[in-house]
């Protein structure tokens, strides 16, 4: 019997590395890695990559003019270092994001996009391999599809909690969505106090809605579910076209041989009745119906919250090193 991590990748989904630890996602042989902030940032503390922060550091001296400027050069500097290092070893893509302090700033977040793009070109990365991960708000959600289609840059669009960010994201033409499981699960733990099992896990049944409207109507955009809690949450998701899965998840499913039979089938999701909506050039519509979701509003603030904290924290390690 093989482990249920090569069954899971049998099912036809794509396993994801959800890491910035280089030896941990060559252990599980993933297609592709995605990292965030957070990542980073622990990933940061090992010694073993303290050559990494070095040469960001060394780079970032002679970049800008300002202390600010300098810190930013640098902290766009080891995101690429990062994930160059990791295109060494997945044969596919990165995700690197742009700061979640830009969530609400479609044209900062273009630009931003386009620098971290322009780096990865000066390190010899074609930019078909990076995927540039930007929060699901409106405003993210308009610069994916303004790098979509203006610039042929690849998305990934982040803190997803909803199918309304869901739809609007496929309407924007993202290449990939990043629906968060385990996220939503925790809310709804928070806020009923009911326990959950992992067949009527409302984590779950948001990306399983989410693949199921997008299969019925025909949209290209990869389902990638995210933030897992346990086993039972990815094993319910078998068949997502993406499962991007922490360390210690993937450690479990290598070691384990339980039965992963396929649970989501695109074919199957065709012949469901499924209400149309669309939010294309509607932000007032997006905004009502994404309000409406208290658990959405919540995670997403929350979300955004939380990586631009981390991105502040990483910027004065390196303010530190760069001596000031």
């Amino acid at each position: 019997m093989s482990s249920s991590l090569d069954q899971l990748k049998a099912t036809g989904t794509t396993v994801v590395c959800d890491s910035g630890d280089f030896a941990t996602i060559g252990k599980y042989k993933p297609q592709d890695a995605t990292t965030n902030p957070s990542l980073i940032l622990a990933a940061s503390k090992k010694p073993e990559y303290a050559k990494l922060i070095d040469q960001a550091v060394e780079y970032g001296k002679k970049h800008g003019s300002s202390i600010d400027e300098k810190i930013d050069a640098t902290l766009d500097n080891l995101l690429v270092q990062f994930g160059k290092e990791i295109l060494n070893i997945v044969p596919g893509r990165v995700s690197t994001e742009v700061d979640a302090a830009l969530s609400f700033d479609k044209k900062r977040s273009v630009e931003k996009a386009l620098h971290i793009i322009d780096l990865y070109k000066e390190s010899g990365i074609d930019k078909s391999r990076v995927l540039i991960k930007l929060a699901s708000t409106w405003e993210g959600i308009q610069a994916a599809h303004e790098l979509q289609t203006k610039h042929g840059i690849n998305c990934n669009l982040t803190l997803m909690f909803s199918l309304v960010q869901a739809i609007a994201a496929a309407e924007a033409g993202a290449f990939l969505i990043s629906p968060f499981v385990g996220r939503i699960l925790d809310w709804y733990k928070a806020n009923t106090k009911q326990e959950y099992t992992k067949e009527n896990d409302p984590g779950v049944k948001s990306v399983q809605q989410i693949f199921n409207y997008y299969k019925k109507y025909g949209y290209n955009t990869i389902v990638m579910g995210a933030s897992f809690r346990n086993i039972g949450e990815i094993t319910e998701l078998a068949g997502c076209d993406y499962l991007t899965i922490a360390p210690n998840l993937l450690e479990q499913l290598y070691n384990s041989q339980d039965s992963v039979p396929q649970k989501l089938k695109a074919d199957d999701a065709k012949s469901l009745s499924i209400e149309k909506k669309s939010y294309l050039n509607d932000e007032a519509v997006f905004r009502f119906d994404f309000n409406e979701d208290t658990m959405a509003v919540h995670k997403l603030s929350e979300g955004i919250s939380k990586f631009a904290a981390d991105a502040v924290t990483l910027k004065d390690i390196l303010r530190q090193k760069l001596g000031a």
